[in-house]
């Protein structure tokens, strides 16, 4: 889909055009999930943000006034979305007791054998490394990080998505890069 074609189906949208806006929904769905996956520690956190992301799109929509990509505005809800549910959720975070008597292991993974092969062990511990690094950077390092490597974004495409200087965002990605790299240059 072109840009204009994207634009005349934003139009539609704001005229009220149900099925424009759910075609909208439909071509950005999982980029929406995928963008608040990587700010977010689990699915369910990120299955929230996605609603409330659409939900504020649609009330947003008639206000939107072409001046950015379509894309680009997109990305700027996503992100404020995912940090204020973020602080709101530190605010609240509590640990089950369960939980800690438990171990940090859901039951469903104890009792599946994932033993099955040596790589698919080795891979799931390399896989657990990156998740616990990349979850160790801050929201928009993170953000940053996952837009230019995951989602191969420009510098300033994310700092027009972010709402941001170019400098701060090379300033994340200069940190967020490195704090990996030293977490994990034991893995590779």
């Amino acid at each position: 889909m072109t840009e204009q074609d994207e634009n005349e189906l934003v139009l539609e949208a704001q005229r009220g055009s149900i099925v424009a806006f759910e075609r909208l929904v439909q071509r950005y769905d999982r980029l929406v999930l995928s963008l608040a996956l990587s700010m977010m520690r689990n699915e369910e956190d990120a299955k929230d943000i996605y609603q409330e992301v659409f939900i504020r799109v649609y009330r947003a929509l008639p206000k939107f006034r072409l001046d950015s990509r379509f894309s680009t505005w997109l990305h700027r809800i996503v992100t404020n979305v995912s940090l204020t549910y973020r602080s709101k959720r530190k605010r609240h975070e509590h640990t089950s007791l369960d939980e800690e008597y438990e171990g940090s292991r859901p039951m469903a993974e104890t009792l599946v054998d994932q033993s099955s092969t040596d790589q698919h062990t080795v891979n799931m511990e390399i896989q657990e490394q990156i998740e616990t690094a990349m979850h160790t950077l801050s929201p928009q390092q993170r953000l940053v990080f996952s837009l230019r490597h995951f989602e191969g974004h420009k510098l300033r495409e994310i700092a027009s998505m972010m709402n941001c200087a170019e400098g701060t965002v090379k300033k994340y990605l200069f940190t967020a890069t490195e704090r990996l790299r030293e977490q994990l240059k034991e893995v590779f």
